[in-house]
């Protein structure tokens, strides 16, 4: 369709200056449903864009790009508009108030930010900024990741931190979190629970503990976040999906009602059998022909 063949269409800067202040593909993009050669088209449009006021020169280049240099003072009324609209300079509706969800950062809450995180909070805050700039309606999500096995072992990091704010040498085993940051975690377990989960089974504190670890971990992780001036608009925990009443459970319910979903094995994959394949019963898409 139309709007296929001109949605290819790039008006962009060239990667070298000296060609010009804009470059189009638009001649190549449109040859061939016209049926005809790009560099013919790119000199038509040369010639249509050679008779524009802001042009100062449009030429055709390589297989059928168009260069094109603007006058100066085109330059000179954008910094009008500029100095007239100030921070509205670039707004747009075009999003037309679609709802858009733009979830980033998202780092599991084991410990804080490093910079990888923060590399994906400046360019999650400034995608959903811009959005938000063109006429969409954007909320900004944190999806915070604290189900599973990595959980558990960050609660019996800080429950060893616990034990030595109570006193206690400790040896941090492989594959636990050993950083400092757990020390004041030690310590506020025992302003919260004194000394009463000492002599408790884990199965007794892993959950208060695995609570108490979290809170301060996103503490942690906000208070970095603050310091960008980055705000979510929604902090979505994973473990609100599992268990009894969950919206995973409730789904699958909801699924099983409809038969779109049923308990089944999966055939290996065809091949090399990979080493951690198993040969178990789990809940499949039942696929409707």
């Amino acid at each position: 369709s139309q709007n296929d063949v001109l949605a290819r269409v790039v008006v962009e800067p060239p990667r070298d200056a000296a060609h010009g202040d804009l470059s189009t593909n638009a001649a190549m993009v449109v040859a061939k449903p016209l049926g005809k050669n790009p560099r013919e088209i790119a000199t038509a449009l040369a010639g249509h864009f050679g008779n524009d006021p802001d042009v100062v020169s449009a030429e055709v280049a390589g297989p059928g790009f168009l260069n094109l240099r603007l006058d100066a003072g085109v330059w000179q009324k954008v910094l009008a508009s500029v100095a007239a609209q100030g921070a509205d300079f670039g707004r747009s509706d075009v999003g037309q108030g679609e709802k858009v969800n733009v979830e980033y950062v998202s780092a599991n809450p084991t410990g804080p930010m490093h910079v990888g995180h923060t590399r994906g909070a400046v360019f999650g805050d400034a995608l959903a900024s811009l959005l938000a700039y063109t006429g969409y309606d954007v909320t900004k999500e944190y999806y915070i990741n604290d189900a599973g096995s990595q959980v558990d072992t960050l609660a019996r990091s800080a429950f060893l931190r616990y034990r030595e704010a109570l006193g206690e040498t400790i040896e941090i085993p492989v594959g636990f979190y050993p950083g400092d940051y757990l020390v004041p975690v030690g310590r506020s377990l025992v302003e919260e629970f004194g000394n009463s989960l000492l002599d408790r089974p884990e199965s007794a504190w892993l959950s208060p503990v695995k609570q108490h670890v979290l809170a301060a971990m996103m503490e942690l992780i906000k208070a970095d976040l603050k310091k960008l001036n980055i705000e979510h608009d929604v902090f979505f925990s994973e473990r609100t999906l599992h268990g009894p009443g969950g919206d995973i459970e409730e789904t699958l319910n909801w699924l099983r009602e409809k038969g779109l979903v049923y308990e089944g094995r999966l055939e290996p994959p065809k091949g090399k059998l990979p080493d951690d394949w198993e040969d178990r019963e789990q809940t499949l898409f039942r696929v409707i022909q």
